[in-house]
């Protein structure tokens, strides 16, 4: 089965709600070897005008990931997961994420390119706060692989 050109448009339903939690900024934070005390020292975010710690730019990527098993779990998609790389990823930010919020992932898928045997799936995810506020949109590419004969 190829990736379904009809996915361009889609929109997903909102995720839970995610309340992003100061030790789960702190884990990424030390993943990504991101070593500024915003990331790990409430004081020191507190001292640069945040309520608690900062998460790093690319924790935005735990909320799209959301997003994205519900692209992957669609069953008309004709995305396999084993077939899937992720391409490109990309953040455009209104504030930065911050331990307390509690966040909400919409994903719409913008773009199917045929590619060799597969595809290119672009998506954007919008990532909302408890009040609806823009916080990040997340734009990402999958290489869907082909069938292989």
């Amino acid at each position: 089965m190829s990736v379904n050109p009809e996915l361009v448009g889609r929109s997903f339903p909102p995720t839970p709600p995610y309340l992003v939690g100061r030790e789960k900024v702190r884990e990424f934070a030390r993943a990504v070897f991101a070593t500024d005390p915003q990331h790990d020292d409430p004081a020191a975010a507190q001292a640069l005008g945040f309520a608690d710690v900062v998460a790093p730019p690319t924790f935005a990527m735990v909320v799209q990931d959301l997003t994205l098993q519900q692209l992957l779990a669609e069953p008309d998609s004709g995305i396999a997961l084993e077939q899937t790389v992720h391409a490109e990823q990309r953040f455009h930010y209104s504030r930065p994420i911050v331990a307390g919020d509690e966040l909400v992932g919409e994903l719409r898928v913008t773009r199917v390119r045929p590619f060799g045997k597969g595809a290119m799936v672009t998506s954007e995810t919008e990532i909302t706060d408890a009040a609806g506020a823009h916080v990040v949109t997340a734009s990402s590419v999958l290489l869907i692989g082909g069938e292989v004969a």
